[in-house]
C-alpha cells in the first residue's frame, strides 16, 4: 500500500515512517511500553518536505534527533534517505506531547525514555 497509483510513496505514508521510526527507536532504546505503559505519547504536530520520491520496495535509511526536549514534551527532527545515499528525500519534524494513559493529561517523560532522548539531542 505503500505505492500510490503514480508509482512512488504516497505523502501520507511519509507520516506513518516518521512514526515508526521515532517509536521503534523508544521501544528497543528508552523501555516504552506501548500496551500497558503508564504514559504514552501522542503526536502533537508534525511537517514533512518531499525532495525527492521513494518507491516500495525500496529500502529506506532513516535519520533521527532531538531539537528540542521540554518536561512533558520532545521535538525530533527526521530525514529518511534511499538505502546508502547521503541526500534526503524527506526531511520533516514531529512533537509527542507524554500522556498518562489513564487520563490523557500531560505527564513527565519517563526516566527510560527521558534518557534515550538525551541521547539524541544534537
Amino acid at each position: 500500500m505503500d505505492n500510490d497509483v503514480y508509482g512512488h510513496v504516497n505523502n501520507v505514508v511519509y507520516y506513518s515512517y516518521f512514526d515508526t521510526v521515532i517509536n521503534e527507536c523508544l521501544i528497543r532504546e528508552g523501555g516504552l511500553d506501548i500496551h500497558d505503559g503508564t504514559a504514552i505519547g501522542y503526536c502533537a504536530e508534525s511537517q514533512c518536505r518531499y525532495l525527492a520520491p521513494l518507491a516500495f520496495p525500496e529500502i529506506i535509511d532513516a535519520g533521527l534527533r532531538v531539537l528540542h526536549l521540554g518536561k512533558s514534551s520532545v521535538r525530533y527532527e527526521i530525514a529518511l534517505f534511499p538505502q546508502g545515499d547521503t541526500a534526503p528525500a524527506a526531511v520533516g519534524w514531529f512533537v509527542h506531547v507524554f500522556v498518562a494513559r489513564a487520563d490523557d493529561k500531560p505527564t513527565p517523560i519517563p526516566p527510560g525514555i527521558r534518557a534515550c532522548l538525551e541521547r539524541l539531542k544534537r
